[in-house]
């Protein structure tokens, strides 16, 4: 059965097939937020069996999330071209594929380049798993669908530090990525056999490759600079011109095309603009502290790999248990408030941060700053969803949260690229519990600062929406990496037809 923009979808969350969907887009989403929590714990294992330094750490966390937030908006589209089931089967063996690499990686150098080609795969399969859902649900079933789809997700974005700590601690950090494998095994025969195909027929034109790849390359080359900037060398300085330079190209490419991926006339928005300024503080911010604070649990305070997985679980469970009487609560007063209070209540905790150094106390020590960070979260990101998609046209309110989403992860691998730079970690930072401490406790200062800047940026620009704006469906979230991606009306998180 295939369904198209201007067919109604008709499946019914009761019948077989509306499991099914779901049971598939789950362990589509699962395998990206699984990774993208799991990885971060099992880093200390990877540098010391690969022999790999604090840039090879650092690499293993960008290079996946450089590929995915360039070329998830392509993503959307080329679903909604082709088949949404079509290239989200696609994303999830592609995923698996690179998965395959990185758990047999030899290097770092092999185990980086396959963590680019699992973003890849994640650009196809993370969009494309909310519009399967949006496009097959008959429209009675499909807030209940998404909230289902969403909250089974945040159970595996939950599970995923304790599962990587356990796996690292156990099997070893090889089975975080081969843990992939079986669920694609699954996740995809499920999907070829009982998932209907869905594509959108007004889709038309080229798709906008170059713009894609031109912001793609725009964040390697400027990542690349800030990892490397230690040596100080002429090729750095090189490699921010050129980097700087793509960017240059990306802008005026998307000014020029007919139909861009990241239309410019969008940004025209002055709220849109705002709350994407405000997205880019406080992701950058928890990118820099979720990739810091598994290494200082492991490297300073002496945890095992599993304690430090668990360790993190409180901030996750707050979100899925919260967010949606966050979202509710924000409905009635206005974003500003909540927007302005939750950086504020994560930068406090990354101050309480501060209290964490060797022989830290979980109880004393670790867990107040993770409750803090956690009330923090779950007061800012379901308000900053739903000021994304009101500032914005309801027709485009996909492109926008994909727009959001892919800037989100673009803030969080900038981070991790310059916050040890910043801090003054050294190649081997990692290796020494002193030298990295030293450098957690000035890096901790620097991202509480980030995310203040975002707080004042919240209450100087964010205004209340008007009424009859469009609304988040996605109302329960788990991932504290990325805020919720949100689709159009039965169409991609592009939002938007593929690109002339």
């Amino acid at each position: 059965m295939a369904v198209t923009a201007q067919h109604a979808p008709v499946v019914r969350i009761s019948s077989p097939t509306g499991r099914w969907i779901l049971l598939t887009t789950v362990l589509g989403s699962s395998m990206a937020l699984l990774d993208s929590t799991v990885v971060n714990v099992a880093l200390p294992r990877i540098g010391r069996d690969l022999h790999a330094n604090l840039a090879a750490l650092q690499w293993t966390v960008n290079a996946y999330l450089v590929t995915l937030a360039g070329l998830i908006l392509l993503g959307g589209s080329l679903g909604d071209r082709y088949g949404r089931r079509k290239v989200f089967v696609l994303g999830v063996v592609w995923f698996a594929a690179a998965s395959l690499c990185c758990g047999l990686a030899p290097n770092a150098t092999v185990l980086v380049a396959a963590r680019a080609l699992q973003g890849v795969g994640g650009a196809l399969l993370t969009p494309g798993s909310l519009a399967l859902i949006q496009a097959s649900f008959h429209p009675d079933d499909r807030a209940r669908a998404v909230g289902l789809w969403s909250g089974f997700g945040g159970i595996g974005a939950a599970v995923g530090p304790f599962l990587g700590g356990w796996l690292v601690a156990g099997p070893g950090w090889r089975w975080v990525f081969l843990l992939n494998i079986p669920l694609a095994l699954v996740c995809a025969p499920v999907a070829v056999r009982h998932v209907p195909e869905s594509s959108d027929r007004t889709a038309h034109g080229r798709f906008d490759v170059l713009g894609a790849a031109l912001g793609a390359l725009s964040l390697a080359l400027v990542t690349y600079a800030l990892i490397e900037a230690r040596g100080g060398t002429w090729v750095v300085a090189l490699t921010a011109a050129a980097g700087v330079l793509a960017a240059v190209a990306f802008v005026y490419v998307e000014k020029h095309r007919r139909d861009p991926m990241m239309p410019p006339d969008i940004f025209t928005s002055r709220q849109f603009t705002a709350v994407n300024l405000v997205t880019l503080c406080v992701y950058a911010a928890f990118g820099g502290f979720f990739f810091l604070t598994a290494l200082q649990l492991q490297v300073v305070s002496g945890y095992s790999p599993l304690e430090a997985g668990t360790a993190l679980l409180p901030t996750t469970v707050l979100m899925l248990l919260f967010s949606a009487r966050s979202a509710a609560l924000a409905d009635r007063i206005g974003p500003r408030l909540p927007l302005t209070a939750g950086p504020l209540l994560c930068a406090a905790a990354l101050l309480l941060m501060l209290r964490v150094g060797a022989g830290a106390d979980y109880l004393t020590d670790v867990l107040p700053a993770l409750l803090v960070m956690g009330a923090g979260m779950v007061t800012l990101v379901a308000p900053l969803t739903a000021t994304v998609l009101a500032s914005v046209d309801t027709a485009r309110a996909g492109l926008a949260s994909g727009i959001n989403n892919a800037a989100a992860r673009a803030a969080g691998l900038i981070a991790v690229a310059a916050l040890p730079l910043l801090a003054g970690m050294g190649p081997e930072a990692y290796r020494s519990a002193d030298a990295f401490d030293a450098a957690f406790h000035r890096a901790m200062p620097i991202c509480a600062a980030v995310l203040v800047v975002g707080a004042v940026l919240a209450f100087a620009t964010v205004r209340r929406p008007a009424r009859g704006c469009r609304r988040p469906e996605c109302r329960t979230h788990g991932s504290v990496t990325t805020p919720p991606l949100e689709t159009g009306r039965g169409g991609a998180a592009s939002g938007t037809a593929p690109a002339a």
